[in-house]
Formats: structure tokens, C-alpha cells, sequence
């Protein structure tokens, strides 16, 4: 849907961790902003820049990630297909030794970016290696307190989906996608912002910056983060700071509902529905959203070719 609307370069804005590496796959922008409120999400964007600067490809990428021996053939593993990727990893074991120097290698990589980083940061950049490290391809998202639940995809489902029309969707699907996405990390140009949405600095600071290198917005992931701007009491505030992006009439926010199949776009058999709104349309209504609910069911547009 985002390549038939037209939604392409431009800057990109998202929240939370790597899926938003497929979107910026997709969409190629020449600048992308990865705005959350927690410090932890900037930690772990710091890891994954990391690995790409260690990784000369896919297969070494997703070794490094989960620390195990990248094949000693690498160019051979450009034009292969995800899933041979996948079964390789699958059929190879994590051992102590190499699982240690990917996490050294990570770690020294990190330093080398010559931030402003605490021993209690670097501890925690080494506690999200290890638990890829530790569950591999099958780790689950987990929240405080609860167990994964059955409807969680696990690493590797998602390494391997497919969007609407039966295409692998993601940026490791194939290897020029993994290098538009690594080109961008190289030159810096991936930029983790730990701010609140509803907040005076962050969101206003990223449009002005947006302004003075002559950038315009493609899309704004937002997943389901406005609906705790919305309960927090300041939409109005971030509604503002979303109304002086600068942005084109093909600008996009990519949505994510967690309500299993109560969305008109639901998809049988998931969980959650992504869904996209014009930002046009949102800065003239965004007076009128009371809950997030109201939001993801007014004026989307439709994800299906009519």
C-alpha cells in the first residue's frame, strides 16, 4: 500500500525498534528519525547500528545478531533466498566463544561512536545481545510481568513475512533492501531520539532540523503510541507539532491496532492491523479524536487495491 500511494524518500519518522527497518527499506528515505521515550530503545538502536557496521551482508548480519559463525563463503549468500538464510542459522548452534566475540565486537563498535555512554549502558546494550543470543530466531516479545502470548510472532516470522500481496516484506528479505538500510546507518543518517511524543523538545526539534536540511515527511510510524499521548492528556500538544512538519499531500502515519480482527482492514489470523492516514487529514480532525480507537477507524485508507 505504501509503494501505491506513492510514499517514497522524503524523511522518516518512527517509534520503537527494527521493524522500522522494513518500512525504511520500502520507502528509502534520505533521513530517518527513530523518536521513543525510552532511553532503553535508543540502547538497542545503538546495537543494531553495530551490527551493520560489522556485517558485510545479510547472512553475517543475522550471525552477528544472534552469535553464531557466518558462513565462511559470504558473497555466495548475497542472492540467497531468506529462507536458506534461515535454515542456516537454524541448523547452526550458538557456542560460547562465538556468541562472546560477537557481544565484544558489538561493544567495541558502540564505543568507537564516541557517545556519551555509561557503564550502566553499555551493561544494558550487552543484556538485549544476549537475549537475542539466548533465544535466537524463536525469541518472543515479552512485557513486565507477563509471558508472551500466543498471537506474538516470533523473530523468525517476522524475518520471513509477507505483506498483502505475498511479497516478503522484510528489510532482510533480500539484500538490496539490508543495504539501503546499512548505507543510511553508515552515514549516520538513522538518528535515535529518546523524547516524548506529547512533549516541547523532541518532535518540534526533529521538524526543525527537518526544515534546514529542506526535508519533507513520507510517513510517521507511530504504532500505537498516540493512544498513550491521547490518555496522558497531551494530543493537542503533539497534534501541533505534527501540524508543522513539513510534509507533501502523499505524507502518511503507518498505525498499528492491537484488537485481533475488530478493524475493517484486520487480516485473518492476526493479531494486530497496520493502517495509514494522510497527515492532511489528520492535522484537520485531530481536534476531534477522544480515544485511540476513534483514531485507527477514521478516514485510513484502504490497504487493499480497490
Amino acid at each position: 500500500a505504501l509503494e501505491r500511494y506513492g510514499v517514497r524518500g522524503g524523511a522518516y519518522i518512527g517509534v520503537g525498534p527494527d521493524q522500522n527497518f522494513s518500512y525504511i527499506a520500502r520507502i528509502r528515505p534520505r533521513i530517518a528519525f527513530l523518536l521513543d521515550i525510552r532511553r532503553d530503545n535508543m540502547l538497542q538502536h545503538l546495537m543494531f547500528k553495530a551490527l551493520f557496521a560489522n556485517s558485510r551482508n545479510r547472512v553475517e548480519y543475522l550471525a552477528n545478531w544472534l552469535g553464531k559463525k557466518a558462513p565462511s563463503d559470504l558473497a555466495r549468500w548475497n542472492a540467497k533466498p531468506i529462507e536458506e538464510i534461515v535454515a542456516y542459522l537454524d541448523s547452526t548452534p550458538s557456542t560460547l566463544s562465538v556468541a562472546a566475540a560477537a557481544r565484544t565486537a558489538v561493544s567495541a563498535q558502540v564505543r568507537r561512536m564516541g557517545l556519551a555512554l555509561t557503564a550502566e549502558d553499555m551493561a544494558t546494550i550487552e543484556r538485549f545481545h544476549q537475549e537475542f543470543i539466548g533465544a535466537g530466531l524463536s525469541l518472543r516479545f515479552t512485557s513486565a510481568g507477563r509471558a508472551p502470548q500466543p498471537y506474538y510472532p516470533t523473530l523468525r516470522q517476522l524475518v520471513l513475512e509477507r505483506d498483502l500481496e505475498g511479497k516478503q516484506a522484510s528489510y532482510l528479505a533480500r539484500e538490496a533492501d539490508f543495504r539501503v538500510v546499512q548505507d543510511l546507518q553508515r552515514r549516520n543518517l538513522i538518528v535515535p531520539v529518546v523524547g516524548d511524543l506529547g512533549g516541547t523538545k523532541a518532535l518540534p526539534s526533529i521538524g526543525a532540523f527537518m526544515k534546514e536540511r529542506g526535508d519533507v515527511l513520507s510517513a510517521f510510524y507511530s504504532s500505537n503510541a498516540e493512544d498513550y499521548v491521547l490518555r496522558d492528556g497531551n494530543f493537542g500538544r503533539y497534534a501541533r507539532s505534527i501540524a508543522v512538519l513539513p510534509r507533501t499531500s502523499r505524507s502518511v502515519f503507518i498505525r498499528s491496532f492491537f484488537g485481533g480482527g475488530q478493524h475493517p482492514e484486520a487480516v485473518d489470523g492476526y493479531y494486530s492491523t497496520q493502517l495509514l492516514q494522510k497527515v492532511d487529514v489528520f492535522v484537520a480532525e485531530a481536534s476531534g479524536y477522544s480515544s485511540y480507537r476513534q483514531l485507527v477507524r477514521s478516514n485510513y485508507l484502504p490497504l487493499r487495491p480497490q
